[in-house]
This record gives C-alpha cells, structure tokens and sequence, in this order.
C-alpha cells in the first residue's frame, strides 16, 4: 500500500511561505538541466527548515502545499525507453500521462532528453479516462506522433506511479525544486508493486547560468546528487524479467540510504 503523508514534512512544511501557480510562469522551466538527488524524510524536513530561511516559497494550490500525482509510463513491447535509458544513450524519450489529482487536470506528456543534457517536456490535455490508454484519442495519437518517434500503435502501458509532490520556488525566481514523497509503483504487465518506503526524490531544475541556493542547502544536510529515474526504478523493481543492469546497484543505493531492504508485493 502506499506509504501515508509523514506529519514531520508537514508541520516543516507548514511556516513556509505559498506562491500561486500563476506566480510561477517565469520558473516553468520546460527547457532545462535537471540534478536529481534522493535523501530520506527525515532529512528532509532539515531540507524544508533550511529552505524557509532562505526565502523559498512554497507552491499551493487551493490551500494545499503537498500535491497527489498519479502518473502512468508508456513503452514498447521490448521496453525501448526503458533499455536506451539503461544503455546511456544522450538521446532518449519518455512518454507518460499524468493526473494532477488535486485539481483533475490530465495530461499526456512527453519527455526529451538531448545530448547536450537539457531536458524538454511537451504536454497536452487528455480527458481523464484517457490515462491508461489515449490511442483512441485522435489528437493525442497526432501529438504523440509530431513530439516523438513512437506512434500509439507501438506503445501499451508499463507502470503506474503514485507520489506526494512539494514544489518550491527560490526568492529570486531562477529555479525550481520538486521534492515527491510516498512513491508507490504498480506494473501492468507483472501485477507487481512496490515502495520506496521512507526515500525521497528531490530534482532540481534550472536553466545552468544561475547560481543555485538549493544545491548549498544539499550539501550543507549531506545529500549527494544521484542520477534516478522513477521509470527505471519502478520497472527494475517490479519485473524480474528486465534487463536493469545498473539500475539494479541504484536500487542498492536507496536500500543502503533507508537501511531496510525494499518489499516486493
């Protein structure tokens, strides 16, 4: 089951000061390096202290600092995504579709990432029904083709991924820090799930010219980067058939970091 809101993140989270979603047109970032870290929850309400401090905001949205996110992950038969990514090509893609849960909103989302590594996301709205499977969507399946290299008729659904999202925002505007929390994953294909128990994922997104206040917050709580990908994660957890290769001594990593051993369900 998925793990439940950790009331320590939220009392930290609390005295933090709100920006509106509005507000933050200017930090949207959707062309952007990202550093990817992963900590634990304990750690992170240092992280939330030290934040505040420093002047950061946080994004709330009807009254709520924390927002639910339903993901799904789209791959081909032979997991094409998810193989390019374990064999470091600079060029890959990741195509998803998202629920925004506290207001509804469903997007299909497709994600680049280029050899220069700046990262692209493009997004359109979906009808909600349309999560687990757009191909019968005439201007999703467009989208999709114009955006990538697959066509609807390659893909089926892979995993599902559940998670809190924190997003905060540094007083000058320049960068953007997504914090996701209780990550619970469910695969399609295998019927298996799992939780990342205690682990958080914190990704830090800027444009590189900026000077980033976040990342002397890290290191000051002894959060090293780590490069992670939820997909990669949850499929190296959840189907024993998969070639993970390396993923598998992330997996390792998250394990030592939390000192428990992730449950397979």
């Amino acid at each position: 089951m998925p793990q439940q809101e950790n009331n320590a993140i939220l009392h930290a989270l609390e005295p933090i000061p709100p920006i509106a979603l509005g507000e933050m047109d200017g930090v949207r970032l959707m062309n952007r390096i990202d550093s990817k870290y992963i900590t634990t929850e304990e750690t992170l309400t240092d992280i939330l202290n030290d934040a505040r401090a420093a002047g950061y905001r946080a994004l709330e949205v009807d009254g709520v600092k924390m927002s639910a996110y339903n993901s799904v992950y789209f791959d081909t038969a032979e997991l094409r995504m998810f193989q390019d990514h374990r064999n470091r090509h600079l060029t890959r893609q990741k195509i998803r579709t998202r629920v925004y849960v506290n207001s509804g909103d469903t997007f299909l989302e497709i994600k680049r990432k280029h050899n220069t590594g700046r990262t692209k996301k493009k997004r359109t709205p979906i009808p909600a029904e349309e999560l687990t499977g757009f191909a019968s969507d005439p201007a999703a399946t467009a989208y999709l083709e114009k955006h990538s290299c697959f066509t609807a008729g390659m893909l089926s659904p892979v995993l599902s991924t559940r998670f809190s999202r924190i997003t905060l925002v540094n007083p000058a505007m320049t960068e953007r820090v997504t914090i996701d929390t209780a990550l619970f994953f469910s695969n399609f294909r295998t019927g298996k799930k799992a939780s990342l128990e205690d682990a958080v994922i914190i990704e830090l997104k800027q444009d590189g010219h900026c000077r980033s206040q976040m990342k002397g917050i890290l290191l000051k709580n002894r959060v090293k980067p780590m490069r992670v990908s939820k997909y990669c994660i949850a499929e190296t957890l959840t189907d024993p058939a998969a070639r993970s290769g390396r993923f598998k001594l992330k997996v390792r990593r998250i394990e030592k970091l939390i000192n428990k051993k992730i449950t397979i369900i």
